[in-house]
């Protein structure tokens, strides 16, 4: 089905086109929100990546790794508006249900995050929150297997020491 609407979307029919995107746009709005942790830049981060798959789903070669192909846009996208945006967090509605604990533990995985080079979230990221395969990552990222593998084991390894300093790692990795 996925591989009909692609090639439709290749010769200019604009349904298939949005009808294929549909099919993932929440999993990439959920990857946004991670990246802008606001809803307004997460949906401005979509609409960019529909905008630039759209212009650029003739140069899509291989129809089985579509969904791979906007994520490396929609990864692109956030970089972008990223590297712009001033320094400052906004504050959503929904952290406002959660309980003070979980609140807290939020704000302190996502300081700790914040420790992490941009490739390194990226990998934490994208195994972890889309549950991507090492193989899905290295093509994602253009990275060898091994140097994929790497990363997140360094990642891990430093938010794991970041964690024990904030002395909450047997909470994190309790059994």
């Amino acid at each position: 089905m996925n591989e009909r609407l692609i090639q439709q979307a290749q010769k200019g029919d604009d349904a298939a086109y949005i009808a294929l995107f549909q099919q993932y746009e929440q999993e990439l709005y959920a990857m946004a929100f991670i990246y802008a942790k606001n809803q307004d830049d997460a949906l401005d981060i979509v609409q960019e990546c529909a905008y630039r798959s759209y212009k650029a789903i003739q140069q899509l070669r291989e129809v089985g790794y579509f969904k791979t192909w906007l994520v490396r846009i929609l990864i692109n996208c956030a970089h972008d508006l990223l590297k712009n945006r001033p320094h400052y967090e906004e504050l959503d509605d929904t952290y406002l249900v959660e309980e003070p604990m979980e609140l807290d533990m939020h704000f302190t995985m996502q300081s700790i995050m914040e420790n992490l080079s941009i490739e390194e979230k990226h990998v934490v990221l994208l195994k972890y929150y889309e549950d991507f395969t090492f193989e899905q990552i290295a093509d994602i990222l253009q990275l060898k297997l091994g140097t994929t593998k790497t990363i997140l084991y360094r990642a891990l390894k430093k938010l794991r020491a970041k964690l024990e300093e904030e002395d909450i790692a047997d909470e994190i990795f309790k059994g």
